[in-house]
């Protein structure tokens, strides 16, 4: 499909994600990566922040709001949990979690999981989206999410690679 794969490999591709049982017969999955030049813990502690805001175009998601750029101390999540704060209120629920490891929710008919994957001295972050729905309606909506999903990852990266320079090599986030 269009738009359906963006910065992963065959391996990242065919690996189990939290949201690959949540949705029989998915219309669209999509899978989008970055590498990290930051520890895990740094990784993780910015997709815990997703939580307060999307982290792509804020002027698009956020009503202009600039996602929080400063790293803040944010819990753990729990299921149940809203998942990110986006248009002014609470979106999407957190569905499954491995601290540290993985975060899978569900957003606007779509379930997604983040994965922080350490390797060496870097940090692989995924995210895979499923969705289902019309099979004519999913390749926009792949291209729409690889638009969105690009510039959270970015944006995610830029952010942790700059705490892992504050901090030092190692942290204990």
């Amino acid at each position: 499909m269009i738009g359906d794969r963006w910065g992963v490999s065959d391996e990242e591709v065919a690996r189990r994600y939290g949201c690959d049982d949540l949705g029989p017969h998915p219309t669209l999955e999509a899978w989008r990566g970055v590498t990290v030049h930051a520890d895990a813990a740094h990784v993780w502690a910015r997709v815990r922040q997703v939580r307060l805001a999307p982290y792509s175009y804020d002027l698009v998601d956020n009503l202009g709001r600039r996602s929080p750029r400063e790293l803040r101390h944010v819990p753990e999540p729990v299921v149940g949990d809203p998942f990110t704060r986006a248009l002014g209120r609470d979106q999407g629920r957190v569905v499954a979690v491995d601290p540290g490891r993985e975060l899978t929710a569900r957003i606007m008919g779509a379930h997604m999981s983040y994965v922080v994957l350490p390797q060496g001295e870097a940090t692989r972050l995924l995210l895979k989206v499923v969705m289902a729905g019309s099979r004519w309606l999913a390749p926009a909506v792949s291209v729409g999410d690889l638009v969105m999903a690009r510039k959270q990852l970015l944006t995610l990266k830029r952010l942790a690679e700059g705490d892992q320079r504050q901090t030092g090599a190692t942290s204990r986030l």
